[in-house]
């Protein structure tokens, strides 16, 4: 099926599922509520699986590579060469994600979406180029409709190949993407491009202002109330579009989806425009120090499991949550409850 077919088959929540499972966390055997927001989360991913007791493996990492136009106005302090050299480093195993994909237990997949090099055909990774990088979305349309389209229609497809899968954990990489996570996000949330630009990979004060101007210069050069997709052409990142196919696939087939932070929280944004429904498949790996990362949590009513002041990207921030998220599940598939083990509650005593 299209990405663009499942966007009208996102599933509810499975209540029933969820009570379930709040019933059995209610009488494990530990004072209720004392895991706090581990025994919530438990509960929301029964509802997600339509399992009451689930399990999230195999655990998938999906890292989508993609250039933006816009970095050659100077929104960030790496160049542009980057994306394709850590391309080669996620396959040579030499990244963050390479070591803390192995420790957490799961399989690392990239898929170059749009970078602005060409990798041999031989290369381990999934190749779905749409286009050589996006254009400067700061003065003309990031890329055509129907590569959006494609953008998207790649991520789907990933994810879709990997099936089954338990959670699907959301990574990216392209020099240049925070601005452009800006930019949607200033967009469809209808707020100052300057309370949602940061840092990115490192810019001092002075670069945060000239790339929150590039910023706005993007957002105000777009009409009011565009349909998501159309916003996401004309201010994408292909490795965004990508992001929100797979999530949109994700959620299409009752997978949670673990987010990384402020870009691939974006794509989860993007994916619930585009997909409404999508966004009770998201949960937050960790909070990012980005300023815009927390406004769109907010929007998305999502609170991070983790704040380490983490802002690499590659989906590592998530990839540190998964054993959190394996830790919910497992305990209320394996701990027992009061009657399994013969122990008295607070109400017997």
């Amino acid at each position: 099926m299209s990405v663009l077919e499942l966007l009208h088959t996102i599933p509810s929540p499975d209540t029933d599922a969820a009570q379930k499972a709040q019933l059995r966390q209610d009488r494990l055997t530990k004072p209720t509520g004392s895991l706090g927001r581990l025994e919530d989360l438990s509960v929301r991913i029964a509802g997600m699986t339509g399992r009451p007791i689930p399990t999230i493996d195999p655990v998938v990492i999906f890292v989508f590579a993609a250039d933006h136009g816009v970095a050659a106005r100077g929104v960030s302090a790496y160049p542009a060469e980057v994306t394709p050299q850590m391309v080669l480093n996620y396959v040579r195993g030499g990244a963050v994600i390479n070591t803390l994909a192995r420790l957490a237990g799961a399989k690392l997949c990239v898929a170059d979406v749009g970078v602005a090099a060409d990798f041999p055909s031989e290369l381990p990774i999934t190749h779905c180029k749409v286009r050589r990088g996006t254009a400067d979305w700061s003065r003309q349309p990031a890329m055509k409709l129907e590569e959006a389209v494609a953008a998207m229609q790649a991520g789907c497809d990933m994810f879709q190949v990997e099936m089954p899968v338990g959670l699907a954990v959301m990574g990216e990489m392209g020099i240049g993407n925070t601005a452009t996570a800006a930019a949607l996000v200033s967009y469809l949330l209808g707020v100052d491009p300057a309370l949602v630009t940061g840092r990115g990979t490192g810019l001092d004060p002075a670069g945060i202002a000239a790339k929150a101007a590039v910023v706005r210069e993007g957002v105000e050069r777009l009409p009011t109330e565009l349909p998501p997709l159309h916003v996401l052409a004309e201010l994408g990142g292909l490795e965004i579009a990508a992001m929100a196919g797979a999530i949109i696939a994700a959620a299409s087939a009752r997978v949670p989806v673990l987010l990384d932070g402020f870009i691939s929280t974006c794509a989860g944004l993007v994916a619930s425009r585009l997909a409404p429904g999508t966004e009770h498949y998201l949960i937050s790996g960790h909070r990012s120090p980005e300023s815009g990362h927390t406004v769109v949590l907010e929007a998305l009513g999502l609170s991070p499991l983790l704040d380490l002041e983490m802002r690499l990207g590659e989906g590592s921030g998530a990839a540190l949550a998964v054993p959190l998220v394996r830790a919910s599940v497992d305990v209320l598939a394996h701990v027992a409850t009061f009657d399994e083990a013969g122990v008295s509650d607070s109400h017997g005593l």
